[in-house]
């Protein structure tokens, strides 16, 4: 093992990681694991709460395909037993239980979708019901005498909820045990988890200590934003993208986002070198990125599919009937009033649907603006203007504007 081996996979699990507690217990649990030629034990959670996944879900999975690609044994693990207590990270009140059958019912669904990120010869999926369901009454209590309920009032949403004098069930408490627990029963090396979930986490590496075994590093991922690039990724925020999403729906949505939350799902959701990312125009890195996540959810004839309804919805859509701005122009615009003519920048800050030439220029150098349905790349693009014709200027994803000279008729 060369210590360019271990940088090498350092940067690649620290990739877009938010915490690591402790950085130095991975440095030295790694450089031991390539020395004696064994993996690390890699276990990241998901309670089948729902059916459906979306990419917010897959930060977790992404950076357990890093693992995967440098070589580590990867534990999917699936919370049936935990689903039906419900996690109460970041909740104000208590969450109602589901039942078994549900819990079974969605749980199907993940497996079918988790493998279209991780390689499912190199996955091992575990259930924690396994080692839960069996486990006798005098088991839970002792599991239950490792933590105080102090403790568990030190925990954000525990601590707000008790001040605001909002009930706390006697099950919830247990959430955390039974993840930690989870830990001890799979003898994780690594945890991986969201910004939310880092005391249940932490809970992992108490439990591993008071059971005899290494505790755990901790690794916390940032919860990814939907599309409105503000708040994280959630159905009720009608912000998702979810797996199971048409090859369409998936791709127009990916084109969406922001040229800014486009280099961040680069980092989260992909092992894209950002550096090169960076260098390409952003219209063409996003097309990219929403091909190659198309593509690894519904395949390379999906991503096809998607790009193609793309392209005809959104590069050539109808003008609409009414624009949100007109600019008129008169003789007394052009210095040569026999040649109308006037610069791009110029006429987009007319529009008002700019606040400066600045933004405009952005603008046209990301191909965000077209003229008659002609995407303009050139900040210095002269607009020559004839009579009685109507330019229909698109700027942006939803901004039109008609310019067209006094004198046009009509």
């Amino acid at each position: 093992m060369t210590s360019s081996e271990l940088t090498r996979q350092l940067n690649l699990i620290l990739r877009g990681t938010v915490e690591v507690i402790q950085q130095e217990e991975l440095k030295t649990r790694l450089s031991s694991c390539l020395k004696e030629d064994r993996p690390l034990r890699v276990k990241a959670g998901f309670d089948p709460t729902a059916p459906d996944l979306h990419l917010g879900h897959t930060v977790l999975i992404q950076k357990m395909r890093h693992f995967q690609e440098l070589g580590h044994e990867v534990i999917f693990l699936i919370g049936d037993f935990t689903g039906m207590i419900g996690d109460p990270s970041g909740v104000s009140e208590t969450r109602g239980v589901l039942t078994k059958e549900q819990v079974q019912a969605n749980a199907k669904t993940y497996e079918r979708q988790i493998f279209k990120t991780l390689d499912p010869q190199k996955t091992r999926i575990e259930f924690n019901s396994r080692w839960m369901q069996d486990m006798r009454a005098e088991q839970v209590v002792q599991l239950c005498s490792h933590y105080s309920v102090a403790r568990m009032l030190e925990r954000d949403d525990f601590a707000k909820r008790y001040r605001e004098q909002k009930p706390i069930s006697i099950h919830e408490f247990l959430y955390p045990l039974v993840q930690g627990y989870d830990s001890v029963a799979l003898k994780a090396d690594v945890e991986l988890g969201g910004t939310d979930q880092k005391f249940n986490l932490l809970v992992g590496r108490d439990l591993q200590r008071d059971y005899g075994q290494l505790p755990q590093i901790v690794i916390t991922m940032p919860l990814l934003e939907g599309t409105d690039g503000v708040r994280k990724m959630s159905k009720s925020f009608g912000n998702v993208i979810a797996l199971e999403d048409s090859p369409e729906e998936m791709f127009g949505k990916l084109m969406s986002i922001s040229d800014d939350l486009m280099i961040r799902y680069y980092e989260l959701l992909t092992s894209e070198d950002l550096k090169a990312v960076r260098k390409n125009h952003p219209m063409e890195a996003k097309l990219a990125l929403a091909e190659q996540l198309v593509a690894r959810y519904h395949g390379s004839d999906g991503a096809k599919q998607g790009k193609g309804d793309f392209e005809q919805r959104f590069r050539t859509r109808e003008f609409p009937d009414q624009p949100d701005a007109e600019v008129v122009l008169s003789p007394a615009d052009f210095s040569n009033p026999e040649e109308p003519a006037m610069g791009l920048v110029e006429i987009m800050v007319r529009t008002g649907l700019v606040p400066s030439k600045a933004e405009a220029r952005r603008l046209i150098a990301q191909g965000a603006v077209a003229i008659d349905k002609t995407r303009q790349q050139d900040i210095n693009f002269i607009l020559r203007l004839e009579p009685g014709h109507h330019y229909r200027m698109k700027i942006g994803k939803r901004k039109y504007a008609v310019v067209r000279l006094q004198n046009a008729v009509g």
